[in-house]
């Protein structure tokens, strides 16, 4: 297997924590003591902390994310977010979460407008996927993860989706916040399921170039066994983003894999990590 050349990519998800007032004190310290210039940071905050983040981060080399966007550009739907309002206050989104599959009955169909939105927006994509534990106990978890990425990039061209940027973020849903932990192997073989069915889906010439980070109940003491693996580029971290000691760490972590891939460059076999 080819190693690639592929970004370290660490991202916060705030989910529905902090507010204005403290939102951009937390972002700016965890900003100033995770620079690592070869790992791209996100910080994802809550919607009404995009502003305050966003001007506090200023400078800082932190992407700012939204945590969902809306599939039309405008209309009558109350409560939601379209592309055109996140407009110089978020340049990636998360798509597809486990949360808004599981409380807001996303399905692929609809993830998959709202990631051909956020494309044509130029918000760099996260598209979430990862399957119940119900369907890793019965043995279909790869075909589950395989079907909701298929679903995600249907109908879009292999041009724009080359150009979009998109990250794959793979959180197996039984291990966030249950105390069950999935093992680096898990994640590494979920990767390539990921990619294979890209490149299936008819984008071959991109497949192997996008990221996969792991996202299931994230922290310092457990990101190392994930970027061991040469298969998965980062992480979509949950409660522990919200810690400065935490991101600290796992940044630093990240940043001892990306010199290691550097240093390696492209070469086949396990990355020495």
């Amino acid at each position: 297997m080819m190693l690639r050349m592929r970004p370290i990519i660490i991202a916060a998800n705030w989910k529905m924590n902090t507010g204005p007032s403290d939102a951009a004190e937390l972002a700016l310290e965890i900003a100033r003591r995770t620079r690592e210039p070869e790992v791209v940071r996100v910080i994802c905050p809550p919607f009404v902390c995009l502003a305050p983040v966003a001007a506090a981060l200023a400078g800082e080399g932190v992407g700012i994310g939204a945590q969902n966007v809306h599939h039309e550009l405008a209309g009558a739907f109350t409560g939601e977010v379209s592309a055109a309002m996140l407009a110089g206050l978020a340049d990636w989104v998360i798509l597809g979460h486990s949360e808004r599959r599981r409380d807001a009955g996303e399905t692929d169909a609809l993830i998959g407008a709202k990631l051909r939105r956020a494309i044509a927006s130029g918000l760099r994509p996260i598209l979430c996927v990862g399957e119940q534990l119900a369907d890793r106990d019965a043995g279909r978890a790869e075909d589950v993860v395989a079907a909701q990425v298929e679903g995600a990039l249907a109908g879009i061209d292999t041009a724009v989706l080359a150009g979009s940027g998109l990250v794959v973020a793979y959180e197996p849903v039984w291990a966030i916040g249950t105390g069950r932990t999935a093992r680096g192997a898990d994640a590494a073989a979920m990767a390539e399921r990921i990619r294979s069915t890209i490149d299936a889906a008819g984008h071959a010439g991109i497949a192997a170039d996008v990221p996969v980070l792991y996202g299931g109940s994230v922290t310092s003491g457990s990101i190392a066994e994930f970027l061991a693996e040469p298969t998965i580029d980062g992480a979509l971290v949950g409660g522990a983003s919200l810690k400065p000691d935490e991101m600290a760490a796992i940044v630093g972590r990240a940043g001892l894999t990306a010199r290691a891939r550097r240093d390696a460059g492209p070469r086949d076999g396990p990355s020495a990590t």
